[in-house]
């Protein structure tokens, strides 16, 4: 049985690495693309815990716990097990025995020209302690993403480069063995971008984050430490409210009183600490919903699991299939 048979809706595949909790950038950014797709597709959403390992591997002993994590903010959201199907990439080790037999065809210049490969080994240094795990982190993607034959991803602009990556180790695999994996295409998403209390973009790297699970008091206080306009030094000075990271976030969270908001800083009226102040009632007020159900889900940590576990083994039920599907077609 393939990805499409039982619901004869197209799949969607993606997945999150499980580093820390979710912040509202992952929320606006992903998760409530995420929901919009479970009810128009079969949606498979994995915890990416041995792509955390690309990185990650030295110190291993909070990947466990994150991953639980990362799926009670995945439920918070709204994610639903009975319309997508939740699951740990681990859990299915057929992801990498396809990652083995598709790294047996892939060129290593196609690897090494990746960009975010260059990058990373940039910006972390690694010289040549770089492990294979980062170079050939695309063909595990690729793995993932056939698996399931899907037929969408949901990608950014800037992610494209990856999802091309994919589709020609597909071609690459279908010209030597015959047609046998989906050639996905990017279901294109416009994130935004939320800025971080520094004004930077939202990152748990960069500490600036607001998180799903912050309770009130750390996100009234995590609001109030807010950049805003550089240029609205004092109370009197003409903002520009366009600039200003606060005001991105009302935007955001649906402030009922936006265009008062932006004519009162443009004429200086409004203070930068009274706006600090609605938007942190404003923003309560959005996420309570969301942070009930993690206060829920939190508590019932046993029935998540059992929730992941029941996830993977459907997962697993299609894996073993198109595994099957591939060495018959390689005839090995």
């Amino acid at each position: 049985m393939d990805g499409n048979s039982a619901t004869s809706k197209p799949v969607v595949v993606s997945g999150m690495r499980p580093t820390g909790l979710l912040h509202l950038g992952h929320l606006e950014g992903a998760l409530r693309n995420w929901l919009r797709l479970q009810d128009e597709y079969q949606c498979y959403y994995f915890v990416a815990d041995w792509h955390a390992l690309t990185t990650g591997y030295e110190d291993t002993s909070n990947i466990a716990n994150d991953r639980l994590e990362l799926v009670i903010d995945w439920l918070a959201a709204g994610l639903d097990p009975e319309k997508s199907i939740l699951f740990v990439q681990s859990w299915v080790p057929e992801h990498a025995l396809l990652h083995l037999l598709l790294s047996m065809i892939v060129p290593v210049p196609w690897l090494e020209r990746n960009p975010t490969y260059k990058e990373m080994v940039q910006e972390l240094n690694l010289g040549d302690s770089v492990g294979y795990g980062l170079l050939g982190y695309p063909v595990l993607q690729a793995a993932d993403i056939t698996m399931y034959n899907a037929s969408y991803v949901p990608v950014g602009k800037d992610q494209l480069p990856h999802l091309e990556l994919t589709r020609e180790i597909v071609r690459r695999f279908n010209f030597l063995y015959g047609p046998t994996l989906t050639e996905p295409e990017a279901l294109l998403t416009e994130y935004p971008a939320l800025p971080g209390i520094d004004g930077r973009k939202m990152s748990k790297s960069y500490r600036n984050d607001i998180r799903i699970a912050d309770d009130e008091h750390t996100v009234r206080a995590k609001v109030m430490q807010m950049f805003t306009d550089p240029r609205k030094v004092y109370k009197g000075d003409a903002g520009h409210p366009d600039e200003c990271p606060v005001f991105c976030l009302h935007r955001v969270y649906g402030s009922p009183n936006l265009e008062e908001i932006r004519e009162t800083c443009v004429a200086g009226t409004r203070g930068c600490v009274e706006c600090k102040r609605q938007l942190a009632e404003q923003l309560l007020a959005a996420l309570a919903e969301v942070r009930q159900r993690r206060r829920e889900f939190a508590a019932q940590r046993e029935r998540v699991e059992e929730m992941l576990r029941e996830g993977s083994k459907r997962a697993r039920a299609v894996a073993q299939a198109t595994l099957a599907r591939v060495t018959e077609a390689m005839k090995i």
